[in-house]
Formats: C-alpha cells, structure tokens, sequence
C-alpha cells in the first residue's frame, strides 16, 4: 500500500469510528447525519460522500466493519487451539461483553438492517454473515467430538439449529441484559446438553 492508499484507508478508518460512534447510541441511526460524522471524523462532509456515496452505504459499512471485527475476534480465540469447552467459553463471553459494551438500539438497527430485504428479495449481510457463522460453528462442533466432548449422535444440522435457537434466544434485549452473570452456568448447560453421556 502507498502512501495515498494508506492515508484514504486511515479517512475511512476514520469516518466508520465516528459513524459507529453515533449510531451506538440511543438514538441510534437516526442520530447520524453525514454532517455529524463528517465534524466527528474531522474531515469534510465532500470526503464522506466520496467514501460512502450515501447515508445508507455508511450505515451498512458500519454494520458490516462491525460484524468482520466480532467475526476476527471470535476467530482469533478459536484459533487459539484451546480446549473446546473453554474455547465455547470464551467466545461467550466474548459476545456477552460485546451486548455489554454496546447500545441496546445498535443492535436493533443491526437486526433490522441484516433482515432488510434487497430488490431481489435476499437479505445480504444476513446471509453471508450466517454462512460464515455455521461454518466456524461446524469446525469448533468437529473439535468436540474429536475430544469426545460433543456425543457422535448429533448431527451437524441438529447441533446448528440448537446453537441458533439458543443464540436467537439470547439475543433478546430481555434475556442478554439478565444472561451477563450467567455466562459460566449458560456455558455449562450448553455443553452439558450435547456431551456424551456417562459411562
């Protein structure tokens, strides 16, 4: 990368934090303006638009920069290689955190923006965000079973729709806020669920 290419990456490094920090509110997106962002980010509404070309390409960048970053992270905790149940473990608390850490309207934004459907009827991010999330999915489940810490009878599709279940219930704003001292006994059952059963 030279040096022009480093300084516009670092501009729209920039612009998405201060998008981010505006939509991470309770306002949430109908806090941004591309005004806001531009005084925020310290760089001129024009180097917005040149960027983003419109409000909503920045606020799905937002969104997508924010998934890749969670998608990173939780990447670089399971390929620690550590074992699988603290492998689960961590990455739950991961997220947990993360529900913590960020505005309840965020997430609200997020969900309805990975629902939208496109001109063609298809979500996009949701689709291509859930592939990816049940492909790492299917690799920490293989991991178990050959630790013998998932039972061999569930198969890949059970344990997918299990996980999902479980997620889709804990992404709530009624249940994360309540699950956050829970992460170990949440993370116990889970496991507990799908181990072989005692010899």
């Amino acid at each position: 990368m030279n040096g022009f290419e480093k300084r516009a990456a670092a501009k729209q490094r920039q612009i998405l934090e201060a998008a981010f920090q505006l939509m991470n509110t309770e306002s949430g997106v109908d806090n941004l303006t591309m005004d806001k962002v531009a005084q925020l980010a310290h760089v001129s509404k024009a180097t917005v638009f040149k960027y983003f070309q419109s409000k909503e390409n920045l606020i799905q960048a937002v969104f997508k920069d924010f998934l890749e970053t969670m998608k990173q992270e939780s990447m670089a905790i399971i390929n620690a290689q550590l074992p699988f149940e603290e492998t689960i473990m961590a990455t739950s608390r991961y997220e947990l955190d993360k529900f913590e850490t960020t505005q309840r309207r965020f997430f609200i934004d997020l969900m309805d923006t990975l629902t939208a459907e496109g001109p063609q009827g298809q979500t996009l991010i949701h689709e291509e965000y859930t592939q990816q999330s049940l492909q790492v999915m299917l690799e920490l489940f293989h991991r178990g079973r050959k630790e013998g810490k998932v039972d061999l009878k569930y198969s890949d599709e059970f344990l997918l729709l299990y996980f999902q279940a479980l997620v889709e219930g804990l992404s709530s704003p009624l249940i994360y806020s309540r699950i956050l001292p829970y992460t170990a006994e949440w993370v116990e059952v889970l496991l507990k669920g799908i181990a072989p059963a005692p010899k």
